[in-house]
């Protein structure tokens, strides 16, 4: 029996900038046939044990020839599987989609195609270029700007049409061939003061954008470098650039922030790093071992009813309670008699997520700061439940045990994640990183075990951004400087951290 195909757009790079349907395409592939414009965070959503094929396709080099493409696609629905060919953009736009599409049909194999949003538009959007306006362009032309080996597109371009219309031009895959067009648009009438823009990797955190007239654009595309993927927009709405612009005055546009934390503690933080236009790295040094067969913890819930309090420190703590009393049948109506407190904001978030309130969250995210609230409201007949990761801190067990009865039970256990070794020492060595994250003494400790302490010196030059002062001091037990502390111990003060230092920075260079 065959698979099935899906021609998937991607969007132009940005990674909110994907349809739900796309997503859905690639959570069920079996093999995902990707180009190097679709941003691959995207494959992180697929099955565990997808087949990912990277196909490449960068202009006038491709890792394989689209034939070959047309063929691997077909040949793999052939075995039965489900395939999801992403492309950058729309498929239909210049993506040789209708080829692939015609092959599939002519081997009576079933395809469905996921519109995507093309560059020329989210491109443009992105560079504050409106693609049409009333007061500019009435209509918009996308023109491939990557002729054929045999010539036919060049052929087929109408350049006395294109010079004499008066709306928006934009050329895909243009820049090897700028001098081309800009000289065949003068030629034909089009007037050479005609503003022009390239935008580079539009919508992805370096995106770049230069502006030029018709007449100088070769002259100034060398200049500056200008290099694929580029799109190039012609026409007066490019005049609208610096007043609508807005992605790249978002707080950490550009920024490369290198993240930490564990794969499924990361995503908060990483999605607000996208969402204010920098580019996360993910580095993962922890992992999250759940203590399986606990029959410790199921003990301890069982006999919920002699505890006045339950401490948790950690979301991951909170997780693996609660999955473990609904797993035994109860649910939070057991909790009605016990006092829940909390460390750290997120950790309360996470609690109120299953459907109740913490009582005490401490002002400091710290144990110390909650022991300061408990040591004068505990007595002898108050017993504590601690459900917490191995080897964490003796703080609160110790000080806590003093004033009554007080268990510990180890739910998890963070061990270190060496699976990104060579990626963290080549990302520290390309020196790009301009920020890094610790959210924990852990996540230092596991990233200085993974790039060696032979290396901390490569980290030099790179802002070291702390959640709180237990972190800060194991930063600086490894002979480390913190460039800076979140005021609080909480993802949305580190992001804080790093937005006010890049506000100073820009000010600075102002007044210079």
């Amino acid at each position: 029996m065959n698979g099935k195909v899906y021609l998937v757009g991607a969007g132009p790079g940005d990674y909110k900038l994907i349809t739900l349907k796309a997503l859905e395409c690639i959570k069920k592939a079996d093999v995902i046939v990707y180009d190097r414009l679709a941003n691959i965070n995207y494959l992180k959503e697929a099955k565990e044990d997808c087949e990912f094929i990277n196909v490449g396709k960068a202009s006038s080099n491709h890792l394989l020839p689209q034939d070959d493409i047309n063929r691997l696609i077909a040949d793999k629905a052939l075995e039965g599987k489900i395939v999801t060919r992403l492309k950058g953009g729309d498929p239909y736009v210049f993506g040789r989609g209708g080829e692939e599409a015609e092959i599939l049909r002519d081997e009576n194999i079933d395809f469905e195609v996921v519109p995507g949003i093309t560059s020329p538009i989210g491109g443009l959007c992105y560079a504050g270029i409106p693609i049409t306006h009333r007061d500019h362009a009435s209509s918009f032309h996308i023109i491939t700007g990557h002729p054929r080996h045999d010539g036919k597109e060049t052929q087929e371009i109408n350049w006395n049409a294109l010079a004499n219309v008066k709306g928006t031009l934009v050329f895909l895959m243009g820049i090897s061939n700028l001098q081309h067009i800009s000289e065949n648009l003068i030629k034909e009438g089009k007037d050479k003061d005609t503003p022009v823009a390239f935008v580079s990797w539009a919508t992805r955190y370096n995106q770049r954008v230069v502006t030029a007239t018709l007449e100088n654009a070769y002259e100034i595309a060398v200049k500056e470098d200008v290099k694929p993927p580029t799109l190039i927009v012609v026409g007066s709405v490019v005049n609208l650039r610096e007043k609508l612009n807005f992605f790249e005055e978002k707080e950490l546009f550009g920024q490369n922030i290198l993240v930490t934390r564990s794969r499924k503690q990361s995503s908060s933080l990483v999605e607000k790093i996208m969402d204010l236009g920098g580019n996360p790295i993910e580095i993962p040094t922890i992992q999250i071992d759940k203590i399986e067969n606990n029959t410790e913890l199921e003990n301890e819930i069982n006999n919920l009813n002699t505890y006045s309090y339950i401490i948790f420190s950690s979301k991951n703590a909170v997780d693996v309670f609660f999955d473990k009393l609904y797993d035994m049948g109860y649910d939070s109506r057991v909790l009605y008699n016990i006092k829940i407190c909390a460390i750290g904001i997120e950790t309360a978030r996470c609690i109120k997520s299953r459907g109740i309130n913490p009582d005490i969250i401490p002002e400091k995210f710290v144990a110390e700061s909650l022991y300061e609230v408990l040591k004068d409201i505990l007595n002898k007949e108050d017993k504590i439940l601690i459900p917490r990761a191995k080897n964490a801190r003796e703080f609160i067990i110790e000080k806590l045990s003093e004033k009554c009865e007080v268990k510990e039970v180890i739910t998890y256990e963070s061990i270190i994640d060496l699976s990104h070794k060579e990626e963290a020492l080549r990302v520290i060595e390309d020196g790009v990183v301009d920020y890094i994250t610790f959210a924990s003494s852990s996540s230092v400790k596991n990233f200085v075990a993974l790039i060696g302490k032979e290396n901390l010196y490569k980290l030099n030059q790179t802002k070291i951004i702390s959640i709180g002062q237990i972190t800060s001091q194991t930063i600086e037990d490894f002979g480390l400087e913190i460039y800076r502390q979140s005021e609080e111990a909480t993802i949305n003060s580190m992001i804080e951290a790093i937005s006010n230092d890049k506000k100073i920075l820009n000010l600075g260079e102002i007044t210079c």
